[in-house]
């Protein structure tokens, strides 16, 4: 699913040229801060037992507090393609304020 999601936003970058992916600093800061503190609270909710992962759905690399590599990239690609969609919108719609004007 995630590539699915990668294929619909990414493409976004090159054909329409937001550059995202140029204002890499910007999206890091934009996207760490809210994904390390979903991984905080999946690691707790994992902890206590409230939320777990299908092992037969996952590929099998699970990084620190029993974490699949699957949901890291979740709370990257998604955010990102979120920000591409956005700045899709902005170029296209040139009028469209966002709030950022």
């Amino acid at each position: 699913m995630i590539l699915f999601t990668m294929i619909g936003s990414f493409w976004l970058e090159v054909v329409l040229k937001i550059g995202v992916l140029r204002r890499f600093k910007r999206v890091v800061l934009s996207i760490l801060p809210v994904s390390f503190f979903f991984l905080i609270w999946d690691a707790y909710a994992i902890e206590k037992g409230h939320w777990f992962f299908d092992e037969k759905q996952m590929i099998g690399v699970v990084g620190p507090f029993d974490i699949p590599l699957e949901e890291f990239l979740f709370f990257i690609v998604v955010p990102l393609a979120a920000i591409m969609t956005i700045e899709a919108v902005r170029t296209v719609k040139k009028h469209w304020p966002v709030g950022d004007e």
